[in-house]
């Protein structure tokens, strides 16, 4: 896999602040990358520096083959940016500020795909100041990729939508990662959206990379227990341990067969971040 993204020893200071401390990272190409910290951890200063829109105070940062600081418009065509709020041009129909951005760029997707992908066919004539909030949070992800960008950012970006809109939108980012080699760079307060779409989840503490990798590898290095549940004499029983395959094979041979209401529980991406945040603070 190649590599997208290439951090290396990044450091921002703000007067007297150290607000990153030397960030090392890689995110290759076609990965869903999820960047999670507590508030004021430094994911927004990070970001804005991959983006080019914050210059560093020192380190290296290589993003699709050049430095952001000296980033050209043919560079920054190949980013896909969604902030969290985004209010101009209220007076647009929905689907002509999307054909009208479009032709800023070589080859754009085609609105009207775009506006049924994110359920907003209904919309397409619908003023953006008119808009929903779920509906104007589904526009400004249309908007990040309609130039067809080899890397997306996504500040929070299901911020409003309905159970239904979430699930599709999660499905549309694995598409385009899967099909077209987009890669995504996710930032999200919601650590269920992350462990679900994020193929590597990297946490951000107070200015460092506390740990990077898988959820699993997060829950490793972060040392989560997982917990194994079982009925025994009508009770059930619970045990934490690091090695729960170990667990079950000693109550398989205790029970000589199947344990009844057998139930492994490994540590979710929630419980390991948080563990690793109480342990920060």
């Amino acid at each position: 896999m190649s590599t997208v993204v290439n951090v290396r020893g990044l450091r921002m200071k703000y007067g007297a602040t150290e607000v990153l401390r030397g960030v090392d990272l890689d995110i290759g190409r076609g990965e869903i990358f999820t960047l999670l910290g507590p508030n004021g951890a430094g994911k927004t200063t990070t970001i804005e520096i991959l983006e080019g829109f914050r210059k560093r105070s020192a380190g290296e940062v290589n993003v699709l083959g050049a430095d952001p600081e000296r980033g050209t418009k043919a560079w920054q065509a190949k980013l896909g940016i969604v902030l969290q709020s985004w209010r101009d041009h209220p007076r647009w129909s929905a689907r002509d500020l999307l054909a009208h951005l479009g032709e800023f760029y070589d080859d754009p997707r085609d609105p009207d795909e775009l506006l049924a992908a994110l359920g907003l066919t209904a919309q397409a004539a619908q003023q953006v100041s008119r808009l929903s909030g779920g509906q104007r949070r589904r526009l400004d992800v249309a908007l990040g990729i309609v130039g067809r960008p080899e890397l997306l950012f996504l500040d929070e970006p299901t911020t409003g939508f309905d159970p239904e809109a979430r699930r599709e939108f999660h499905l549309l980012v694995e598409k385009l990662a899967a099909d077209d080699g987009m890669t995504v760079l996710l930032t999200t307060h919601d650590l269920a959206e992350a462990e679900k779409l994020a193929h590597r989840t990297a946490i951000l503490v107070n200015g460092e990379i506390a740990v990077c990798g898988t959820p699993a590898e997060l829950a490793d290095a972060v040392q989560t227990q997982s917990r194994v549940r079982w009925l025994e004499d009508g009770q059930e029983r619970v045990q934490a341990t690091s090695d729960p395959s170990q667990v079950a094979w000693e109550l398989h041979r205790r029970f000589d067969g199947p344990v009844p209401g057998l139930e492994i529980r490994r540590p979710s991406l929630e419980e390991s971040y948080l563990s690793l945040i109480g342990r920060a603070a």
